[in-house]
């Protein structure tokens, strides 16, 4: 360094001392996740919860929850009412379902789910 380049100020060596520690930090756990991430497949349940009806429609709730180390995309998830009268198919799809994530939906029906048997599971996914 020459004798004319300016002084760093005591304001400018706290910030960037700061700066520099915070970008440590976020580096470090980076790589701690990155060597320590859990690397299982995606594991997917669903559970329904209580039907609802509402204009002579009756209303699924769902929760999907993916509990394993992976994201898991395109998730499908398929539901069956199978009643005396007919049976009813549903379908949806989640897009993106990353890991230890829960997402929610509902199936819609004509008939009364507890007039029948319902069957709702996950059908497929993709890993990204």
């Amino acid at each position: 360094m020459s004798k004319n380049s300016p002084t760093r100020s005591l304001a400018e060596k706290v910030s960037f001392s700061i700066s520099l520690f915070l970008v440590s930090i976020i580096v470090a756990l980076i790589c701690y996740t990155w060597i320590t991430g859990d690397t299982n497949p995606p594991i997917l349940s669903i559970s329904t919860e209580k039907t609802r009806e509402v204009n002579q429609q009756y209303y699924v709730p769902f929760t999907i929850t993916n509990s394993g180390g992976k994201t898991a995309t395109s998730v499908e998830i398929t539901a069956e009412l199978a009643t005396p009268e007919t049976t009813q198919f549903g379908r949806q799809e989640i897009d993106f379902l990353s890991r230890q994530e829960t997402q929610s939906g509902e199936f819609i029906f004509n008939q009364d789910p507890a007039a029948g048997e319902l069957k709702v599971r996950v059908a497929s996914y993709q890993e990204p």
